[in-house]
């Protein structure tokens, strides 16, 4: 059964896909991974998984790419996996006058269940193995500088870095029952638009480290449950 690798923009793809092994960069797919754009931001992000969800029907996604850190824990440069994801803009009220309300602070689900699928709230847990402390922050628009970083931090005091496709790759493979690991490298810190100071072939580096141990993780698992189920 297939493996889905789902990377956002092309420039990620274009330095990450040369550093897994067995990848390069004029192929989309290596023994049952099939590798596909995701495109950029929330709403391509949710579309896009849909579709290929329903084409490709993978046993497992893997989200990579590059992402913004709040604060020291996360080195610029180097990569980790997320056990959770939030969302921030959806909602009532405005960030400024600080009056904002996410759905479950209004007493609403983002989705509210169906027979075939579980209620999404605010936060969808992720399937990274072992299951992993951090949280990620998606975004429709990324900090524009240090002070609207602070503020996103004070209202997600559990976020620990931000990008602008999880949540909405997590909520397709949610109500498609898909388990999603997601891998982020730490590109710059969030609010920082000075290119500069980014180091995103470092983190990308990193990343398809993290991808390739999942790789080896994820053959073993499938093919020790193959083996049982041939005994």
């Amino acid at each position: 059964m297939t493996r889905l690798l789902l990377i956002p923009t092309e420039r990620e793809r274009r330095i990450l896909l040369p550093r897994l092994i067995g990848f390069d960069g004029d192929s989309d797919r290596r023994g049952d991974w099939v590798v596909e754009p995701v495109g950029f931001g929330l709403v391509s992000a949710g579309v896009r998984t849909a579709m290929l969800l329903a084409q490709i029907r993978p046993r497992l996604v893997v989200l990579a790419g590059i992402a913004g850190g709040y604060h020291e824990r996360l080195s610029v440069g180097q990569a980790d996996e997320f056990g959770r994801v939030l969302v921030d803009g959806l909602g009532v009220g405005t960030h400024a006058d600080n009056d904002f309300r996410t759905p479950q602070q209004l007493g609403w689900e983002q989705w509210p269940g169906s027979a075939s699928t579980p209620p999404v709230g605010d936060a969808i847990e992720l399937a990274s193995q072992p299951s992993s402390p951090l949280t990620l922050l998606s975004v429709a628009a990324a900090a524009a500088d240090r002070r609207e970083a602070d503020r996103r931090r004070r209202r997600y005091p559990e976020a620990d870095a931000e990008d602008m496709e999880g949540f909405a790759v997590a909520m397709a493979c949610r109500l498609a029952g898909v388990p999603l690991r997601i891998v982020r490298g730490i590109s710059n810190r969030v609010g920082d638009r000075e290119l500069a100071n980014w180091q995103v072939e470092p983190a990308l580096d990193a990343v398809a480290e993290r991808v390739c141990r999942i790789d080896r993780e994820t053959t073993a698992n499938h093919d020790f449950r193959d083996a049982g189920e041939h005994r």
